[in-house]
Protein backbone atom coordinates (compact mmCIF):
# COMPACT_ATOMS: atom_id res chain seq x y z
CA UNK A 1 0.00 0.00 0.00
CA UNK A 2 1.35 3.51 -1.03
CA UNK A 3 0.55 5.80 1.79
CA UNK A 4 3.27 8.41 2.25
CA UNK A 5 1.52 11.39 3.81
CA UNK A 6 2.74 14.99 3.11
CA UNK A 7 0.45 17.77 5.24
CA UNK A 8 0.72 21.31 3.15
CA UNK A 9 -0.22 23.79 5.96
CA UNK A 10 0.31 27.33 4.08
CA UNK A 11 1.94 30.60 6.95
CA UNK A 12 1.56 34.29 6.59
CA UNK A 13 2.68 35.81 9.94
CA UNK A 14 1.97 32.58 11.96
CA UNK A 15 4.90 32.72 14.46
CA UNK A 16 2.45 33.48 17.12
CA UNK A 17 0.72 29.62 16.76
CA UNK A 18 3.21 27.42 15.00
CA UNK A 19 4.12 26.46 17.94
CA UNK A 20 1.79 24.30 19.49
CA UNK A 21 0.92 23.95 15.58
CA UNK A 22 3.64 22.01 15.15
CA UNK A 23 3.51 20.19 18.36
CA UNK A 24 0.06 18.84 17.59
CA UNK A 25 0.62 18.17 13.98
CA UNK A 26 3.80 16.15 14.83
CA UNK A 27 1.94 13.94 17.16
CA UNK A 28 -0.34 13.46 15.00
CA UNK A 29 1.83 12.03 12.67
CA UNK A 30 3.46 9.34 14.79
CA UNK A 31 0.22 8.64 15.72
CA UNK A 32 -0.25 7.46 12.27
CA UNK A 33 2.72 6.05 11.82
CA UNK A 34 2.63 3.87 14.82
CA UNK A 35 -0.82 2.70 13.59
CA UNK A 36 0.40 1.85 10.43
CA UNK A 37 -1.82 4.28 8.71
CA UNK A 38 1.02 6.06 6.88
CA UNK A 39 4.67 5.65 5.96
CA UNK A 40 7.01 6.50 8.51
CA UNK A 41 8.77 8.81 5.98
CA UNK A 42 5.65 11.16 5.74
CA UNK A 43 5.77 14.57 6.39
CA UNK A 44 4.52 18.11 7.24
CA UNK A 45 5.35 20.72 5.05
CA UNK A 46 5.01 24.27 5.82
CA UNK A 47 4.33 26.73 2.88
CA UNK A 48 5.52 30.36 3.90
CA UNK A 49 3.50 33.07 1.77
CA UNK A 50 6.11 36.28 2.61
CA UNK A 51 5.31 36.35 5.87
CA UNK A 52 6.73 39.53 7.72
CA UNK A 53 7.19 37.80 11.02
CA UNK A 54 9.72 35.05 11.95
CA UNK A 55 7.42 32.44 10.66
CA UNK A 56 10.50 31.23 8.17
CA UNK A 57 12.52 31.04 10.99
CA UNK A 58 10.51 29.34 13.14
CA UNK A 59 9.99 26.17 10.35
CA UNK A 60 14.11 26.43 9.86
CA UNK A 61 14.49 25.42 13.47
CA UNK A 62 11.62 22.97 13.08
CA UNK A 63 13.03 21.53 10.07
CA UNK A 64 16.59 21.40 11.86
CA UNK A 65 15.19 19.67 15.23
CA UNK A 66 12.84 17.32 13.47
CA UNK A 67 13.11 16.21 9.77
CA UNK A 68 9.25 15.48 9.82
CA UNK A 69 9.09 19.34 9.42
CA UNK A 70 9.93 20.52 5.93
CA UNK A 71 9.20 24.71 4.53
CA UNK A 72 8.99 25.80 1.15
CA UNK A 73 9.57 29.62 1.22
CA UNK A 74 8.05 31.85 -1.18
CA UNK A 75 10.13 35.30 -2.35
CA UNK A 76 6.81 37.37 -1.33
CA UNK A 77 3.35 37.38 -0.36
CA UNK A 78 1.64 35.11 -3.59
CA UNK A 79 -1.89 34.78 -1.50
CA UNK A 80 -3.27 31.50 0.45
CA UNK A 81 -4.77 30.02 -2.24
CA UNK A 82 -1.23 30.39 -4.40
CA UNK A 83 0.70 29.35 -1.56
CA UNK A 84 -1.39 26.04 -0.69
CA UNK A 85 -1.23 25.39 -4.82
CA UNK A 86 2.96 26.19 -4.60
CA UNK A 87 3.16 23.64 -1.42
CA UNK A 88 0.80 20.80 -3.26
CA UNK A 89 2.68 21.16 -6.59
CA UNK A 90 5.70 20.98 -4.87
CA UNK A 91 4.73 17.75 -3.00
CA UNK A 92 3.13 15.98 -5.71
CA UNK A 93 5.94 14.21 -6.86
CA UNK A 94 7.12 12.72 -3.46
CA UNK A 95 3.07 12.30 -1.96
CA UNK A 96 0.98 9.30 -2.12
CA UNK A 97 -1.67 11.34 -0.08
CA UNK A 98 -1.67 14.97 0.76
CA UNK A 99 -3.73 16.79 3.82
CA UNK A 100 -4.18 20.43 3.42
CA UNK A 101 -5.22 22.68 6.04
CA UNK A 102 -4.65 26.09 7.80
CA UNK A 103 -1.84 27.14 10.48
CA UNK A 104 -4.38 27.94 12.98
CA UNK A 105 -5.80 24.52 13.44
CA UNK A 106 -8.92 25.86 13.11
CA UNK A 107 -10.31 22.67 11.51
CA UNK A 108 -9.97 19.23 14.13
CA UNK A 109 -7.08 17.64 13.41
CA UNK A 110 -8.74 14.47 14.37
CA UNK A 111 -10.57 13.96 11.41
CA UNK A 112 -7.51 12.85 9.55
CA UNK A 113 -7.75 10.05 10.67
CA UNK A 114 -10.93 8.78 8.95
CA UNK A 115 -9.59 11.14 5.90
CA UNK A 116 -6.97 8.08 5.68
CA UNK A 117 -9.49 5.26 6.38
CA UNK A 118 -11.01 6.64 3.22
CA UNK A 119 -8.21 7.15 1.08
CA UNK A 120 -7.21 3.48 1.97
CA UNK A 121 -10.58 2.41 1.08
CA UNK A 122 -10.00 3.88 -2.28
CA UNK A 123 -10.96 7.60 -2.41
CA UNK A 124 -9.28 9.89 -3.74
CA UNK A 125 -10.71 13.17 -2.41
CA UNK A 126 -12.00 13.25 1.18
CA UNK A 127 -13.86 16.91 2.12
CA UNK A 128 -12.69 18.06 6.07
CA UNK A 129 -16.86 19.67 6.46
CA UNK A 130 -18.02 21.46 9.68
CA UNK A 131 -21.03 19.53 10.77
CA UNK A 132 -22.54 22.67 12.60
CA UNK A 133 -21.93 26.60 13.03
CA UNK A 134 -23.16 26.56 16.58
CA UNK A 135 -20.46 28.78 17.60
CA UNK A 136 -20.61 31.36 14.91
CA UNK A 137 -22.30 34.85 14.96
CA UNK A 138 -25.43 35.28 13.25
CA UNK A 139 -23.72 37.70 10.75
CA UNK A 140 -20.55 34.97 10.41
CA UNK A 141 -23.78 32.33 9.37
CA UNK A 142 -25.44 34.19 7.40
CA UNK A 143 -22.43 35.18 5.35
CA UNK A 144 -21.15 32.00 4.71
CA UNK A 145 -24.16 30.31 3.63
CA UNK A 146 -24.60 33.05 1.09
CA UNK A 147 -20.86 32.41 0.10
CA UNK A 148 -21.90 29.12 -0.88
CA UNK A 149 -25.48 30.09 -2.38
CA UNK A 150 -23.36 32.87 -4.49
CA UNK A 151 -20.55 30.18 -5.88
CA UNK A 152 -22.88 27.64 -6.75
CA UNK A 153 -25.28 30.00 -8.31
CA UNK A 154 -22.21 31.10 -10.71
CA UNK A 155 -21.61 27.38 -11.64
CA UNK A 156 -18.66 26.52 -8.96
CA UNK A 157 -19.73 23.18 -7.39
CA UNK A 158 -18.38 24.03 -4.04
CA UNK A 159 -18.53 21.81 -1.29
CA UNK A 160 -21.22 23.55 1.49
CA UNK A 161 -19.02 24.40 4.95
CA UNK A 162 -15.37 22.99 3.15
CA UNK A 163 -12.70 25.52 3.35
CA UNK A 164 -9.50 23.79 2.18
CA UNK A 165 -9.10 20.83 4.49
CA UNK A 166 -9.07 18.02 2.08
CA UNK A 167 -7.17 15.29 1.57
CA UNK A 168 -5.76 14.19 -2.05
CA UNK A 169 -4.40 11.71 -3.74
CA UNK A 170 -1.44 11.92 -6.32
CA UNK A 171 -3.60 11.08 -9.03
CA UNK A 172 -5.87 13.80 -8.03
CA UNK A 173 -3.19 16.46 -7.44
CA UNK A 174 -1.84 15.15 -10.70
CA UNK A 175 -5.66 16.09 -12.19
CA UNK A 176 -5.46 19.49 -10.48
CA UNK A 177 -2.18 20.26 -12.36
CA UNK A 178 -3.53 20.20 -16.00
CA UNK A 179 -5.95 23.51 -14.68
CA UNK A 180 -4.54 26.40 -16.03
CA UNK A 181 -6.42 28.84 -13.80
CA UNK A 182 -5.38 32.35 -12.90
CA UNK A 183 -7.63 33.51 -10.36
CA UNK A 184 -7.39 30.52 -8.28
CA UNK A 185 -10.01 29.28 -6.08
CA UNK A 186 -9.21 25.80 -5.13
CA UNK A 187 -12.80 25.18 -3.61
CA UNK A 188 -14.17 25.23 -6.83
CA UNK A 189 -11.16 23.80 -9.20
CA UNK A 190 -11.41 20.63 -6.96
CA UNK A 191 -14.37 19.43 -7.22
CA UNK A 192 -14.31 19.33 -11.65
CA UNK A 193 -11.27 17.10 -10.96
CA UNK A 194 -13.27 13.42 -10.69
CA UNK A 195 -12.13 10.49 -8.84
CA UNK A 196 -14.45 9.03 -6.15
CA UNK A 197 -14.95 11.78 -3.00
CA UNK A 198 -15.99 11.72 0.25
CA UNK A 199 -16.70 14.30 3.02
CA UNK A 200 -15.70 13.40 7.02
CA UNK A 201 -17.63 15.65 9.35
CA UNK A 202 -16.38 17.30 12.68
CA UNK A 203 -17.19 20.15 14.94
Amino acid sequence: MNNKLYMVIPCYNEEEVLPETSKRLREKINSLIEKGKIDKESRIVFVNDGSKDRTWEIIKTLHEEDPVFSGINLTRNRGHQNALLAGLMTVMDYADMTISMDADLQDDVDAIDEMIDKYLDGIDIVYGVRSSRAKDTFFKKATAEGFYKIMNSMGANTVFNHADYRLMSKRALEGLSQFQEVNLFLRGIVPMIGYPTDVVYYE
